[in-house]
């Protein structure tokens, strides 16, 4: 896969100006986003973003899609709507991890066991950003934040791990160092029928990076790079941690879909 020329993915993007703390890494996965919509080749006026509350959720400002930004840990139920009223419609779930795994997180277990026909993007910096560096569902047992100054006490979700149990039939992580994998990995949740989830390590320099590593932008992601380590070769059953996580596709199945299913019912209640 060849990403696409910065002219091009401009053209999808309604402002050039960002919103988003320097380093923040969500600019690189809008990018990624983008590329890999045009690398599938969808038709736009078909495609449909819909996003929560949170630094992730911005992203809806930039692109030049059909976008709704909803209230905190709904935007799984609202994008659910929007492909029932429109089966046709290309629709993606942006979300933080604090948006999907906390005031989310019954929301991710049923749209995942539904095995409802959207991709969900997810945003993990280990932290809330926009709400100023408390600790969330996904921050490390002994990590610091505004509300663990001496450590955190409580064990992360890995969502990639929730989902899969739930009955999520594609997930994925990629990491915002990989931007090609990154797309590729995108590209593959779209172009998946059921419910595909892609996790993206990203970073948060001003608060989880301050607190616990570095402020520095580029060292973050160069630590994505240390710790990244291939599905292929972690060992299998080994939970992703803070020193090392499995990236690539962690899980494929198929599976019916949930409108596809419920037609059926439909189809058998109308055939009595």
């Amino acid at each position: 896969m060849q990403g696409h020329a910065t002219a091009e993915i401009l053209r999808h993007m309604r402002t050039r100006k960002t919103m988003w703390c320097p380093g923040c890494t969500n600019g690189i996965v809008t990018r990624a986003l983008i590329d890999a919509l045009l690398s599938v080749e969808l038709d736009a006026d078909k495609v449909a973003v819909v996003a929560g509350i949170g630094c992730a959720g911005r992203i809806t400002t930039y692109l030049d899609y059909s976008t709704v930004h909803c209230t905190h840990g709904r935007a799984l139920v609202v994008a659910t709507g929007a492909k029932a009223a429109d089966p046709a419609l290309q629709v993606i779930v942006i979300m933080g991890d604090g948006d999907c795994a906390a005031i989310g997180g019954n929301h991710l277990i049923h749209t995942a066991r539904r095995n409802v026909d959207l991709t969900a993007l997810v945003l993990n910096n280990n932290i809330y950003g926009m709400t100023g560096g408390q600790a969330g569902p996904t921050t490390h047992e002994g990590d610091f934040s505004k509300t663990s100054p001496y450590g955190h006490a409580e064990q992360p979700f890995d969502i990639c791990e929730l989902s899969r149990a739930a009955g999520a039939t594609f997930i994925a992580r990629g990491t915002a160092y990989s931007y090609m994998k990154l797309v590729g990995l995108i590209a593959a949740g779209i172009t998946h029928k059921g419910f595909s989830l892609v996790e993206v390590e990203s970073a948060c320099p001003t608060f989880y990076g301050r607190f616990n590593e570095t402020p520095t932008a580029a060292e973050m992601l160069v630590a994505q790079k240390r710790r990244a380590v291939p599905v292929e070769r972690y060992a299998a059953g080994t939970a992703a941690h803070a020193d090392t996580y499995p990236v690539g596709v962690l899980h494929h199945a198929e599976r019916t879909e949930y409108f596809d299913a419920y037609a059926e019912v439909q189809r058998r209640a109308q055939s009595r």
